[in-house]
C-alpha cells in the first residue's frame, strides 16, 4: 500500500510534509480549495490553497497568542471583531474572557466554517452557539466599512497570508476602516508570517498601519507548524502601547478575565516576553515614535 503525503506548497524552495492518516473533506469552495486530513503527529489538520492553516495538536499556541495578548493588552475590552478564523479556536478563547459582551466573527467562506464544525469540533468547542457571538458568512472588507464609528474595541484579524482571497486584509482602505471603527482605545492584531521566509509581510503591513496608528509594533509565538522559526503577530493600537504593561498587570488583568490557569502556552510572562523581538526581526518594524 502507497503512503499518502501532503506537502505544504507556501515556499517554492522549501516544503513540509504530513504523513496521511485518513483524509477526512477535499472540496473546492467559491474561494479556495479545502483540504481536511488526519495526521499521524498532529491530529486533524486543515488545510487552504496548500497551506496548513491549524492543526489540533499546536492550534493553542497560535489561538492564545492571537487573542489574549490583544484583549489583556487592553484591559477593558467588551466588543470585539474577529476578521477570518473560520475554524472558531479564536471565537472561543475571545469568549473565555468575562468582560466581552460582543463577539462578531466575520469568515468569508462558509465551506471553512461548516468543514470545521464538521471535523474540527475541538478547536471552537461550544463557542458557536454562546449567546454573545454572532458569526457571518461574509466580506470582511465590507463590514469594516460599514461599522459604526468607535463600535470595537478589539480586532482580530486571523487571515491567509497576502495572497489570493486574504490579499485585500492587507490594505490601506482595511487598516483606515479599522482605525476608525476602533475605540479610542483601540488594538488590532494581525498574523505578518513566520519572518525569516515572509520578512516583507511583517514589514509592509507595519508601515501601512503606521500611517493610522500611533503605536505600531510586533510580538512573536512558537508555532511548531509555521516552519522557520517565530511566527510574528502584528499589533496596532490607537491609544497606549500595548508593549507596556507589566507582567504583574497582565496577571491581575487575567485572573479578572478569568482565563489565568487555563492555557497551554499564554502565560503573563510570555505576554510581556513576546514583545522582546530578536534583532532579525525588529529591524522590519518602523522606527518606534
Amino acid at each position: 500500500m502507497t503512503e499518502a503525503w501532503i506537502g505544504e506548497t507556501l515556499y517554492d524552495g522549501w516544503q513540509q510534509r504530513f504523513r496521511v492518516r485518513t483524509e477526512l473533506a477535499r472540496t473546492r469552495s467559491a474561494f479556495q480549495d479545502i483540504v481536511v486530513f488526519e495526521s499521524e503527529t498532529h491530529g486533524r489538520v486543515l488545510v487552504l490553497d496548500g497551506v496548513i492553516q491549524i492543526t489540533e495538536g499546536d492550534e493553542f499556541v497560535y489561538q492564545e497568542m492571537l487573542t489574549h495578548v490583544p484583549l489583556l493588552a487592553h484591559g477593558n475590552a467588551a466588543s470585539v471583531l474577529i476578521i477570518g478564523a473560520g475554524d472558531g479556536g479564536v471565537l472561543r478563547r475571545v469568549l473565555q474572557h468575562r468582560g466581552v459582551t460582543r463577539a462578531v466573527m466575520v469568515e468569508i467562506d462558509g465551506e471553512v466554517i461548516a468543514l470545521s464544525r464538521q471535523f474540527l469540533p475541538g478547536i471552537a468547542g461550544d463557542a458557536w452557539t454562546d449567546p454573545r457571538a454572532e458569526v457571518i458568512v461574509g466580506d470582511g472588507i465590507d463590514y469594516v466599512a460599514r461599522a459604526e464609528t468607535g463600535s470595537v474595541d478589539v480586532i482580530i484579524v486571523d487571515s491567509t497570508d497576502p495572497i489570493g482571497v486574504g490579499e485585500v486584509l492587507f490594505t490601506d482602505s482595511f487598516y483606515e476602516h479599522c482605525a476608525r471603527i476602533l475605540t479610542p482605545n483601540g488594538i488590532i492584531v494581525n498574523q505578518c508570517g513566520v519572518p525569516f521566509m515572509q520578512a516583507d509581510e511583517l514589514r509592509d503591513t507595519s508601515l501601512r498601519r503606521a500611517r493610522f496608528f500611533p503605536h505600531v509594533s510586533a510580538y512573536v509565538a512558537a508555532v511548531p507548524t509555521y516552519v522557520g522559526g517565530f511566527m510574528t503577530l502584528g499589533v496596532a493600537a490607537k491609544g497606549t502601547n500595548p508593549a507596556t504593561p507589566s507582567v504583574e498587570t497582565i496577571r491581575a488583568r487575567a485572573e479578572a478575565a478569568g482565563i489565568l490557569g487555563t492555557t497551554g502556552y499564554w502565560t503573563p510572562e510570555i505576554h510581556t516576553g513576546a514583545f522582546n523581538l530578536p534583532p532579525y526581526i525588529a529591524k522590519h518594524l518602523p522606527a518606534a515614535k
